[in-house]
Order: structure tokens, then sequence, then C-alpha cells
């Protein structure tokens, strides 16, 4: 079984939204999605409100996802990280053991050549508005690594 872990921040805005979006397209036979922050600051607690939202118009259900802060034993426990901005990439290299860890570890809009944007950018101060363009980036990147998985 592939195992993919999404990384953000908080683990309440951006990667439960690329989570329940791979979750979503994926076979759970063969694949596993988690997702995780680097902060501790929401940790067990349900996503922000928007993500749900906006997931949820979406046909996608997050609501019973909780955060959790990125740990070392991720490495070992996931096949790929994709981090949603250099923040994120910086944090996880800091806890990577050797270059095999880092191997693992991607920013999500890397080789997006159809997208601007080099990071996906976080919503949590915006507006619902903001949440709905990270889910079509999102959406987009997940489409992306799909096809290459």
């Amino acid at each position: 079984m592939t195992s993919i872990l999404m990384v953000c921040l908080g683990n309440i805005c951006r990667s439960p939204l690329a989570h329940g979006i791979m979750e979503h397209k994926l076979n759970p036979n063969n694949y596993y999605v988690d997702s995780a922050g680097t902060a501790d600051y929401h940790v067990s607690a349900a996503p922000d409100r928007r993500s749900i939202k906006v997931a949820k118009e979406n046909g996608i259900d997050i609501s019973s996802q909780r955060g959790r802060q990125f740990q070392v034993s991720d490495f070992d426990k996931f096949d790929h990280i994709f981090v949603m901005d250099n923040s994120n990439l910086n944090n996880v290299a800091k806890l990577a053991r050797n270059a095999s860890d880092m191997q693992k570890v991607k920013l999500i809009l890397d080789t997006q050549k159809e997208t601007t944007a080099e990071i996906v950018p976080d919503p949590y101060y915006g507006d619902f508005s903001d949440f709905e363009k990270v889910f079509k980036i999102l959406d987009k990147a997940c489409n992306y690594w799909i096809e290459r998985l």
C-alpha cells in the first residue's frame, strides 16, 4: 500500500483539504492518506470550518479529521510527503535524518506547469473565497500527482 502525507503549518486548512481531496480520488485498498502540521497549534482540533465547508461543497467530508504534528517517525510511515510551502519544507527538512528521508518530501506544486503559484497560499486569515481558491489549486495538484503515482 502506498502512503501519502500532506503537510502544512497548523493542519487545519491546507493539508486537511489536500488529504481529503487525495483520499477521495484514490482507491483506499491501494493508498493510505493522512495529514499533519509542522506546528503544534491545533493538535486534536477539527479542520477549520471553512475548509470543511469548501470540501463539503465539492462532495468531500473532512469533518472527522483531527490535527496532529509532523514527527520524525512519519519519514518511516510514508512513501510521499507533500508540503504546502517553503516554510513547511524547511521545518520538515530540519527533522530529516538523512537524504533518504528528504527524497520523500516535495512541494505539492513543485512540478505544476499549469499554475503560476509555487506554494499553496495559507487561507487562514482570508475569507471563504480564499479557501475556494486553495481547494482548486490543491485539486489540480492532486490530479497531477495521482497521474504520477
